[in-house]
């Protein structure tokens, strides 16, 4: 289309051409008094400038056309794009499986939760302290052995407090209150929900 405007605009000069070169030869027919000639001239002229004004009609059609096919190209590229995100889109809900499955993983995840607090009360409510604090040394254990810590020389707190229990001087007074302050932190620990404990 644009190689047939290009010719339109190249024909438009030639026509431009031969009507300044018929009114040139009007006006010498006139000159010498040959009235029919530069009748003959005139005439051409105008039918060369009905030919200029249909070259410009189609000019404009041409560059109209163009213009459209242009503008649909650009709609074409812009549908193709939303059809392509519309995919990706679809493709997104399909791995996350919508909406009914994120409620049922949230369903899901507060049975778990409900039932971690249910064994976890279950379990406080049967175990004696003496218990109790057998679990505490023995995770303390299995987190040093996990970590590859080595006891370091200042002792942690409740290894200080196992010492002063174990401790000949400690008077029977002062290791029932240490344990029952250690019993009353392990029954508030468990009437935590377990999201704010392992925080």
């Amino acid at each position: 289309m644009k190689n047939q405007r290009d010719k339109l605009h190249q024909y438009q000069k030639r026509i431009t051409k031969l009507t300044d070169r018929e009114t040139a030869i009007a006006k010498k027919c006139l000159a010498r008094g040959q009235k029919s000639k530069a009748l003959l001239a005139l005439r051409r002229k105008k039918y060369q400038e009905s030919l200029l004004a249909k070259t410009d009609l189609q000019l404009e059609q041409l560059q109209q056309l163009t213009s459209d096919v242009e503008f649909a190209t650009v709609q074409k590229d812009v549908l193709y794009g939303l059809q392509q995100g519309t995919l990706v889109l679809n493709q997104i809900h399909a791995e996350m499986g919508g909406i009914d499955k994120v409620e049922r993983l949230l369903e899901e995840s507060a049975e778990a939760r409900a039932y971690e607090r249910e064994i976890s009360e279950m379990l406080g409510g049967k175990m004696s302290n003496a218990d109790e604090d057998e679990v505490e040394d023995e995770l303390e254990q299995m987190q040093k052995e996990v970590s590859g810590m080595k006891e370091s020389a200042v002792p942690s707190l409740p290894n200080a407090l196992n010492a002063e229990l174990k401790s000949p001087g400690a008077d029977a007074e002062s290791v029932d209150v240490q344990r029952k302050a250690r019993a009353r932190a392990r029954a508030e620990a468990l009437r935590q929900p377990p999201e704010l404990i392992a925080a």
